[in-house]
């Protein structure tokens, strides 16, 4: 196997918390060395204590397997430490179609210099009347948001 075949593989493997997007597109996975029947992968979760890690792993190594790899090997590396840049921007279309809101294509720095909250749009409806309800939504990388238009709650995956 390649890392070019390696890649392709792991670009079918979608984020367990995620599921419309790929470990690629999600930017976790950093790098993909390939040598005869080893493959192996670094990979940068979303934070330190991110629960979805292990089964990001297990995910990745099963989908090489099974593509032909005999010997997978996984490094977590946590230096540089993920970035929400990191999200391929066809991958941010898909969140928000999803429901959840992408970072950073909401927020406008010159309409809000002094706000500590960012004012994000609603992913459903496209309305800029949202409210943050919680800091965390299902995850920790994820807040909770409100439309008060359509009135529909949306997570909002913070920059990081």
């Amino acid at each position: 196997m390649t890392a070019e075949q390696a890649w392709e593989v792991l670009a079918r493997v979608a984020d367990p918390e995620i599921p419309v997007i790929s470990v690629t597109e999600l930017g976790i996975v950093r790098d993909v060395r390939a040598d005869d029947d080893t493959v192996e992968v670094v990979v940068t979760p979303t934070y330190s204590g991110c629960p979805a890690t292990e089964v990001i792993e297990q995910s990745i190594a099963a989908a090489l397997r099974e593509a032909g790899a005999r010997d997978v090997r996984i490094e977590t590396r946590l230096a540089p430490a993920w970035t929400t840049d990191w999200i391929a921007p066809a991958a941010q279309e898909k969140l928000r179609r999803y429901g959840i809101a992408p970072p950073g294509a909401s927020e406008r720095a010159d309409e809000q210099p002094l706000a500590f909250v960012p004012r994000v749009d609603c992913p459903l409806c496209g309305s800029r009347n949202t409210e943050r309800l919680s800091q965390f939504g299902a995850t920790a990388c994820k807040a909770l948001y409100r439309c008060r238009d359509c009135r529909e709650p949306f997570e909002y995956f913070k920059p990081l």
